[in-house]
């Protein structure tokens, strides 16, 4: 893939990361890793759904997902791995070559599952957010 196609495809991902209401990108690795949280009424105790990074040449987006469909993601597509640096049981890695409506969707995913592992305080200050800002959380 030639570089300017990888920084077309980092640009995509990232602004479909960012596209989900209250998301908000952090360095906390450096500039080379892009973190993507959501976070509920504290936002120094926000919560990772993504990470984007470029690893031997090649872009990867780390997402979380459900353990029974991270391995059936894996086994069906070949530009699904295991998180890398990660959890391999609750992350996987996303290489280039996957459509982008399908990326959207494991985003959401992981997305969705971190706002369901927050406090209820939490969920109900992110979807209050998301209602007075006239975004949706569907």
């Amino acid at each position: 893939m030639p570089d300017d196609s990888l920084g077309v495809l980092h640009e995509r991902w990232r602004a479909l990361c960012l596209e989900l209401p209250g998301a908000f990108e952090d360095f906390p690795f450096g500039e080379g890793s892009a973190v993507f949280k959501i976070a509920g009424r504290d936002r120094a105790k926000a919560k990772m759904f993504g990470l984007l990074m470029e690893r031997d040449g090649q872009l990867l987006l780390n997402l979380k997902c459900e353990p029974a469909i991270a391995d059936q993601l894996r086994n069906e597509y070949e530009q699904i791995i295991p998180g890398y640096h990660m959890s391999k049981k609750h992350w996987n890695s996303l290489l280039p070559g996957l459509e982008t409506e399908h990326v959207r969707e494991l985003i959401e995913d992981s997305y969705d599952l971190v706002i369901e592992g927050m406090p209820r305080r939490d969920q109900e200050f992110v979807r209050f957010q998301t209602k007075i800002s006239g975004e949706s959380l569907d």
